[in-house]
């Protein structure tokens, strides 16, 4: 898709996109440059909502670091 900066640096986002993105007037976003390439990233409404589980993995940390332990200890008492 090929977009023209106005003569004040203003780039519009084509409505299709604001749908899918779901964004509004007065919503804001992040101009992210990677290099030798720019990207726009929509900031997150509630990051703190937004980024909840974010980092959940298939396991809990704690029942990783319990079986680690238990593992531990068995090793411990062969010896």
């Amino acid at each position: 898709m090929e977009l023209r900066i106005s003569t004040k640096g203003w780039v519009v986002i084509p409505a299709k996109l604001r749908k899918k993105y779901d964004l509004s007037p007065g919503d804001t976003v992040q101009i992210v440059d990677y290099g030798n390439v720019l990207a726009i990233v929509p900031s997150l409404k509630d990051p703190v909502e937004d980024a909840a589980g974010l980092l959940r993995g298939e396991e809990s940390l704690a029942e990783v670091l319990l079986k680690e332990r238990n593992t531990e200890r068995k090793r411990e008492d062969r010896k």
